[in-house]
């Protein structure tokens, strides 16, 4: 079973004026729905947009695993235990909140900053701030995230390549660029489902399913989930 969620019905957040737009697939701040709370521990999953000098000032966060991806740009981070880095495309970037930290998230660049940030909940509160960036990841290279049970595949797809989603009790699946139809291995199309720039598809049991670049190269985020 999967439900699609389409980029154009997530909720606009952000502050214009500031130069910062977000997009939320789940329940976040203001934009509060109770049947979109979580999938699995995925919490979050904000397409965040950043002009040049804008971003976000200092601000705490407890008992959460905050993964980032850069689409376009360059983002500069900088948090209270220390981590200080530019992250660029191709980088993952992880902060381990543990029992608190604060950190502050810029657009110190002179070109637009575009970045995908997910938020999953620990499997145990508490602990010491972790905080790592994987430089250029290489294409399905899978990053566990140990302190939430989960684990993220990075896919660059060319035109009309095939892979297959893991087989996990959940997954959920973000399509950052391109085109891609999802649905049962080998099945016809009409059994299929297109998923463009900005859609993601929440899968429960996704044994025997594949996605498929079509009309282009795509990329995909993919997490394992319990």
């Amino acid at each position: 079973m999967s439900e699609v969620r389409r980029g154009r019905e997530r909720f606009l957040g952000g502050d214009a004026e500031a130069g910062i737009e977000t997009l939320h697939a789940f329940s976040f701040g203001h934009h509060y729905d109770p049947d979109n709370l979580r999938f699995g521990p995925l919490i979050a999953c904000n397409e965040e947009r950043l002009a040049p000098g804008a971003g976000f000032a200092g601000h705490a966060h407890r008992d959460v695993e905050i993964v980032t991806w850069v689409v376009e740009g360059e983002l500069t981070h900088r948090d209270s235990a220390g981590g200080a880095t530019v992250v660029r495309p191709g980088d993952v970037q992880r902060l381990g909140a543990g029992g608190g930290v604060r950190h502050e998230e810029r657009n110190d660049g002179e070109e637009p900053l575009v970045f995908v940030q997910m938020w999953l909940a620990p499997e145990t509160a508490g602990g010491e701030p972790e905080y790592e960036v994987v430089r250029g990841i290489a294409d399905g290279t899978p990053y566990a995230l140990e302190r939430a049970g989960a684990v993220l595949h990075i896919r660059r797809l060319a035109p009309g390549e095939r892979c297959a989603v893991p087989d996990a009790a959940r997954v959920y699946v973000h399509v950052v660029r391109g085109e891609v139809r999802l649905g049962p291995a080998g099945s016809e199309r009409s059994a299929e489902v297109v998923l463009e720039a900005g859609d993601a598809a929440r899968i429960v049991d996704a044994r025997g399913r594949e996605v498929t670049a079509v009309g282009g190269p795509a990329e995909l985020l993919v997490w394992e989930l319990r």
